[in-house]
Formats: structure tokens, sequence, C-alpha cells
């Protein structure tokens, strides 16, 4: 029998944890009615989420008042953007300033902004791919209405410094967002600096297809929908809550709040132990700063050797990416290591290694020894193309 890949690939995307697929099963056979229903049963639901929406506040730190549940972070970044133009536009501040390094979904809705008449800057990263915070600072002013600033980079795992990033926005009035999707979960997060924040299910082991927006309190009633309908998530967004998703993403957050040290800790030095072998291979150099950075995030790139083809290689054995896996099919560099001074070639010689709550040191071990062959292979063919 063929073994399965190894996967490290937990940035993309982590593994329903047990505990949680068995939360989930129950509520399908406990919870799985409308939760907008004046009837006994819908009742049962709407108890069910509205704990989940409970677990979900206390994970970054805020009131369940101030949680609206989504499909996922795409789509909580939408309405994000979408859902404070109005707002926005009626003040004259019609700036809006996102990181260079954001997910496609953060710079796809500034995009949309744009469309409609506001003007979109971009804050560069720095060689450690690091937040600029100089040229922040240096671009705010009385104009800006929103600031998106991740709180970790989904391919370098950097981890930025949202304190500092919200004490520039507040000096200014401006807005700030940022996308917790990799943060949430895996590192102690808050929204104290915050006025809206994205994250998902699927990022922290619990189910794809559920996620959540925060927005603070006082602009909640400032927000547009951007689904509209029954008039769902007390108007915000419209369409019936599948209750035993809203249950099993309460289960994952409470569980993730009560193992977060511990699983980072883990994890932190599993990924330490395979940094240190990939390193000793000849040409290998760790893309972003050593620190502060997400304990299971490594991306190296290899001299000479191609992202792609090293992926190919080792597809059997592993399994690991190139970056962002919404950007995957595209065949061009990514845009976060562009950002960050590498060149194209550098970029495109560049993968993503995600370790998470299920790797173990034997995989670590595994996956060191399978780089170090397919590297030196894939250099080998090449020299003897060119020979």
């Amino acid at each position: 029998m063929k073994t399965a890949p190894i996967y490290l690939d937990y940035q993309a995307h982590t593994p329903v944890d047990p505990r949680v697929l068995e939360a989930l099963v129950a509520a399908f056979s406990s919870v799985d009615w409308n939760p907008h229903s004046q009837h006994a049963h819908g009742a049962a639901a709407r108890d069910a989420v509205e704990k989940a929406r409970e677990q979900v506040g206390n994970l970054i730190g805020t009131r369940p008042s101030e949680i609206i549940f989504t499909s996922g972070a795409t789509e909580s970044n939408n309405l994000a953007f979408a859902g404070v133009c109005g707002h926005l536009r009626a003040l004259g501040r019609t700036r809006i300033l996102v990181s260079a390094g954001e997910h496609p979904s953060v710079l796809a809705a500034a995009a949309r902004c744009e469309r409609s008449g506001f003007t979109v800057g971009r804050i560069p990263l720095l060689a450690d791919g690091q937040a600029d915070l100089a040229a922040l600072g240096a671009a705010l002013d009385e104009s800006v209405g929103l600031v998106s600033f991740m709180a970790a980079n989904h391919e370098l795992g950097v981890v930025y410094p949202l304190e500092s990033i919200g004490a520039l926005c507040r000096r200014a009035g401006a807005l700030l967002h940022s996308d917790l999707s990799q943060a949430a979960g895996t590192i102690r997060t808050s929204v104290e600096h915050l006025d809206l924040a994205s994250f998902s299910s699927h990022k922290l082991y619990g189910p794809a297809g559920i996620g959540a927006l925060f927005v603070r309190r006082l602009l909640r009633p400032k927000l547009e929908p951007q689904m509209l309908g029954g008039g769902q998530e007390s108007g915000a967004r419209a369409g019936t809550l599948p209750a035993p998703l809203c249950v099993a993403f309460g289960e994952a957050c409470a569980l993730a709040r009560q193992e977060i040290d511990r699983d980072g800790e883990r994890i932190g030095g599993l990924r330490d132990r395979l940094l240190a072998r990939l390193l000793e291979i000849s040409g290998a150099r760790l893309n972003g700063a050593v620190g502060p950075r997400l304990p299971g995030n490594i991306n190296i790139g290899f001299d000479g050797v191609d992202a792609e083809a090293l992926l190919i290689a080792v597809k059997d054995r592993i399994s690991i990416s190139s970056g962002s896996a919404c950007t995957s099919a595209r065949l061009e560099p990514s845009h976060v290591l562009l950002a960050t001074g590498l060149s194209e070639r550098e970029a495109e010689q560049s993968v993503r290694i995600g370790l998470g709550r299920w790797t173990t040191a034997d995989e670590v071990d595994t996956a060191a020894d399978v780089l170090t062959v397919a590297v030196s292979s894939l250099r080998n063919t090449l020299w003897r193309r060119e020979a």
C-alpha cells in the first residue's frame, strides 16, 4: 500500500481536529435546525450558535455582539472593505492603505474600492518582511479612512506589530482592519488595537466554510451589508447560519485558546529542528525575519532550484507549497516575496513549509532528508543539462 505524503502545508489549511469533528457530528444530530426560526428547534440551534459566538469572541478577546459569522476570511475581508466605504466617503476619507504583502482577497477588496472612487496606496515591506512603520506613518493623514495590515504573513510567517500600527492609525483617525487568518489560534492575538478583523475556521483546525468578522461596537451600525435578504446577523450579513458549522468553529476556538502556548512551543521546536537541517544545504536561504515569526512557518529558497520543480520532485513524500493556495494556479512569482526585495528568480526558487498540531519529529526528519536529496538531484540534473 502506498504511504500518504507527510502533510506540511498548515498555512494553507489545518486538518480538522478529531475533537472538533466529534462536536460537528454531534451538532448535526442535535441542532441541525434553522437558528432563525421562532420555534423550539430554532431556539435550540440559536442557543448553540450564540454559545459558539461567545467562544469565537473569547479567542480574540472581544464580546460576542462584535462577532459576525461569515463563510470565511475571504468573505470577511470583502465585507470589511465594502461595508465601510459609504461611511468613509461620508467623512471625506477616500484613501485606503494596505500592506504590500496582504492576502489576495484583501488586495482584491481594496481594488474594488478603488474602482468606486477611492485611492489605494500600498505600504512597502522591509527586506526581512517586516512592516515599514516609517512609510506607514508618512502616508497617514486626515484623508486616510482605512488601513489594512495582517497580523501574520501567510507566506513569510512574519508577525506584525499591530499595537504600533494601531497607534499610528488612531493618531490619524483612520480605521484599522487586520486579516487574522494565520494568527488567530496560532499565537496570542487581541483585537484591542483593531476596528475590524477577519479569520477562518479552517486555519485553526475547524471545518472550512465558516469564519468571522470582528466589528467594533461603535462601528457596527455604520457597516453596510453586502449580502441582502433576511436580515440575519443583526442585518450585517443575510443568509441562514449553518448551526453545526458554527458549533464546530466555536469548539475549535475554545481548544485553540486552551492549547495555544503548548502547541506553539512544541511546533516552534520542530520548526527550528527542520530549519537547522535545511540551512545545512548549500545555497539555502531563509526568507523573512527569524522572529517574531509563526511557530510553524518556514519560507526558504534554494539557489539554482526551481520551486515548482522541487514540489513535483517531492510530492509523493511531502506536501509543501510555493506560496498562498489562493494563487497557486498562477505562474508568476509571489507578490509577497517580491515586496521584500527578492528578485523574480529568487522568489521562484522559494517554497513554504508549514508545520502544525499533528506534525511529529520523525516527519520533520524525513522531510529534511527528502528535501536534501531532491535539491541535490535537481541541481545535478541542471548541471548535466548545462554541460
